[in-house]
C-alpha cells in the first residue's frame, strides 16, 4: 500500500499531543490500536473534530460555515488547500483545544497524506460524507439546528455518527487480517447503529448544553409536541413532565441501538483483540452513562450533569481487558453495566 511518505516530526507530535485535549470517549481506545491502524483512526478522529468545531461555532453565519466546510473538504486535495483552510481557521472561536486543532489542520492533513493509499481513500470518503451532512443541516437551519422528526433525527445521526461506524469498519477490514470479507459484511450490517448509539447517548446527556451554548436542539419537535412541549420549552421547568415523556422515546431508541452495537462488538473476531477493546470501551461507557441518565432526577431535562466516575471507567477498562477474548464475559459485562456500576470489580 503506497503512501506519500513520512510526515514531519512536528505533524506527528502535534497529533499525539492534541488528541487527549479534544477527545472524550475514544481517547483511551485510540491508543489501543497498533501501527498504521492506530495512525489512521487517530487521524480520522481529529479530522472529524475539526468538522465538529465548524458546526458548533457560535455566532457565525450559516453561509460562512458552509464555505468553511467546503474548504475543509478541499484539504484532501493537497497541502495548498490545507494551508488556505488554516488561514480561514484563524477566525474560528469556541473551545480552545478544538480551535487550536483547526488552526493546525495542515499538520493533520500532512499525516493524512502519509497514510497508505487505500486507507487514505477510506478516510477521505467518510469524512467528506460527514462534512456534506453537516453542511446540509447548517444551511437547512441557519438560525440553529432544530430537528423536526425522528426520521430527520436518524438522517442527522447518520451523517455525524453513522459515517464513523462505516469508516471504522472499513478500516478494520483494511488493516486486520482476521476481519475478512465475510466478517466485514456482517459487521457492516450493524456498524451504523454502533456509531449512532453513542451519538444519541451524548445528545441525551447534553440537551441543556446544546440548547444554551450551541443553539442546537436535536430532540425532535414532533416528539415534544406529542407530549405537550416544544423546542421553545424543552428546558422549561413547568414542562418537565412533558419533556421527560418525549425524551423517553429517545432513551428507548438509544437502548435499541446499544443492543445492536453490542451485537456488532460480539461479531468482531476474537483474534482482533485491539479492535474488540477499542469498541468495547466506548460502548460500555455509553451504557453506564445512559443508565445514570435514566436514574438521576433532572438529568434528562438537562438540569443535572451526569458523568460516570473515574473508578467505574477504570473498572470497566480492566474488566474489558480481562474478558476481551470471551463473548460471554463481554455480554455479561454489558448486562451488569446496564443495571449497576461495574465497580468494585467482580
Amino acid at each position: 500500500m503506497a503512501s506519500a511518505g513520512e510526515p514531519s516530526n512536528d505533524a506527528k507530535e502535534f497529533c499525539r499531543e492534541i488528541l487527549p485535549a479534544v477527545s472524550r470517549t475514544f481517547a483511551l481506545s485510540i491508543r489501543i490500536l497498533p501501527g498504521q491502524l492506530g495512525d489512521a483512526v487517530c487521524n480520522a478522529y481529529l479530522l472529524c473534530r475539526i468538522a465538529d468545531t465548524i458546526e458548533d461555532e457560535p455566532g457565525r453565519d450559516a453561509s460562512e460555515k458552509a464555505d468553511m466546510f467546503d474548504a475543509l473538504a478541499a484539504c484532501f486535495d493537497g497541502p495548498e488547500a490545507a494551508a488556505a483552510f488554516v488561514r480561514r481557521a484563524a477566525s474560528l472561536s469556541g473551545d480552545s483545544a478544538h480551535v487550536r486543532l483547526s488552526r493546525h489542520a495542515d499538520l493533520v492533513f500532512e499525516v493524512n497524506r502519509a497514510l497508505p493509499d487505500r486507507t487514505r481513500a477510506c478516510v477521505r470518503h467518510w469524512v467528506r460524507e460527514m462534512i456534506a451532512g453537516m453542511r446540509k443541516f447548517t444551511l437547512k437551519y441557519p438560525a440553529g439546528v432544530r430537528i423536526q422528526t425522528l426520521d430527520e433525527y436518524r438522517e442527522y445521526c447518520y451523517y455525524v455518527a453513522g459515517t464513523v461506524g462505516y469508516m471504522l469498519t472499513d478500516l478494520w477490514h483494511e488493516h486486520s487480517r482476521s476481519i475478512g470479507t465475510r466478517q466485514h459484511t456482517a459487521l457492516r450490517e450493524r456498524c451504523r447503529a454502533f456509531g449512532e448509539a453513542l451519538q444519541t447517548v451524548n445528545i441525551l446527556k447534553d440537551v441543556a448544553r446544546d440548547a444554551e451554548h450551541e443553539n442546537s436542539i436535536y430532540i425532535p419537535e414532533q416528539l415534544l409536541r406529542e407530549h405537550g412541549s416544544a423546542h421553545d420549552t424543552v428546558l422549561a421547568s413547568d414542562r418537565a413532565d412533558a419533556n421527560r415523556a418525549a425524551l423517553a422515546t429517545m432513551v428507548q431508541l438509544a437502548w435499541r441501538d446499544l443492543e445492536q452495537a453490542t451485537e456488532y462488538l460480539l461479531a468482531i473476531p476474537r483474534r482482533a483483540v485491539s479492535v474488540r477493546l477499542f469498541c468495547a470501551l466506548p460502548l460500555l461507557f455509553a451504557y453506564a452513562t445512559l443508565r445514570d441518565l435514566t436514574r438521576t432526577p433532572g438529568a434528562l431535562s438537562g438540569r443535572a450533569v451526569v458523568k460516570i466516575s473515574r473508578a467505574e471507567v477504570k473498572s470497566l477498562t480492566v474488566l474489558s481487558i480481562l474478558g476481551v477474548f470471551s463473548n460471554r464475559w463481554l455480554a455479561s459485562l454489558v448486562h451488569r453495566t446496564r443495571s449497576r456500576p461495574a465497580w468494585p470489580a467482580w
